[in-house]
């Protein structure tokens, strides 16, 4: 129904306006069918007002901006030129009204393209606490394919907007055409894991036109773009956080907000662990916590397969992750031994 009241609204405004300009044209101008070309003017104003509320009405509010600026600027310009090139007076002539109109949409086009960049939150003239605006997240594509993003979006605890540069697309259906299965299946559900985060109602998916075709590599354009939005790169790549970082640049690694939420685990503690395989030292079990932390056990080796609480004698953080080092606690293996000693003779 508010579609259709709209609708009528528009349609209502066009008529008038060509009434009106029926009204007028006779007052403006001196020619045979004044009223018939007033009312074909007052419909094309009317039909270019609703077309311009429709581009507002779409355009974001930094577009709205630098469309203004864009306007203002352009006829500054056009004006100042006229005077330094053209001092005999052209603007008195019908050219100068062609010129400011064109300049005037130069002015507007460019400025709503370049307003969606503009960041005034990131100017630390304007703001000591910089930045306070929104800061673009972009995605790369080791972290699309990986997949953990879209569950971080879903718990909220990352704002966009997220930003998804077309080469970072085009890597992805390239990888997706490959014909190695196992890439093949990587790129599709890098695609798939973007059409989910899309489909989020609290997160604001953007894709960016923007390529420096003097780069080659795509780490390089990722790099690039980051400088040019003032945003933060999410990546699980380990080279890319270096460089990026090395350029001073702030980088959201996966892999770090990983192992920052997992559980803490200090020496001493008790656990609960089943002992799945050997370690790579003599008498070692390893096993594994829910969220994937390797659980080296001393003297586990004839434990595996066994269910048992171990002790928890130290931890080691490494750039792959964290290392619980544990041994069992006495009490369970003497009744591990008994059971196992029963058995033999039982046997």
């Amino acid at each position: 129904m508010a579609q259709i009241g709209l609708a009528i609204t528009r349609i209502s405004l066009v008529i008038l306006s060509c009434i009106a300009g029926a009204y007028i044209g006779p007052k403006l101008f001196n020619f045979p069918n004044s009223s018939l070309w007033g009312g074909i003017g007052g419909g094309m104003i009317a039909s270019a007002v609703i077309l311009s509320e429709i581009g507002i009405k779409r355009a974001s509010g930094k577009g709205i901006i630098g469309g203004i600026i864009g306007l203002v600027t352009a006829f500054f310009l056009t004006y100042l030129a006229a005077k330094i090139f053209f001092p005999s007076g052209w603007q008195q002539t019908h050219l100068a009204s062609l010129i400011y109109a064109l300049m005037g949409y130069m002015g507007i086009m460019i400025g709503v393209r370049k307003g969606k960049e503009f960041n005034p939150a990131t100017w630390r003239i304007l703001s000591k606490t910089a930045p306070q605006g929104e800061t673009p997240k972009i995605l790369d594509t080791s972290v699309i394919i990986d997949g953990r993003i879209a569950d971080v979006c879903e718990t909220g605890f990352v704002e966009g907007p997220f930003i998804i540069p077309q080469f970072i697309l085009r890597e992805l259906q390239h990888i997706a055409d490959s014909p190695d299965p196992l890439k093949r299946n990587r790129g599709r559900r890098g695609l798939d894991i973007l059409h989910r985060i899309q489909k989020q109602n609290d997160v604001e998916v953007r894709i960016s036109d923007q390529d420096f075709a003097k780069l080659q590599e795509v780490d390089a354009k990722l790099v690039e773009l980051a400088k040019r939005m003032t945003g933060r790169i999410i990546t699980n790549d380990y080279n890319l956080n270096k460089v990026a970082e090395l350029q001073g640049l702030t980088v959201l690694n996966i892999n770090q907000l990983s192992n920052a939420l997992k559980p803490v685990v200090l020496p001493g503690e008790t656990i609960h662990v089943q002992i799945l395989k050997e370690g790579k030292e003599p008498d070692q079990g390893v096993a594994y916590l829910d969220d994937g932390t390797m659980v080296v056990v001393e003297e586990g080796k004839r434990l595996i397969n066994r269910e048992l609480d171990v002790t928890v004698t130290s931890v080691l953080q490494t750039t792959a992750g964290r290392m619980i080092f544990a041994r069992p606690r006495d009490e369970d293996v003497i009744d591990i031994e008994a059971s196992l000693g029963a058995g033999g003779t039982h046997g």
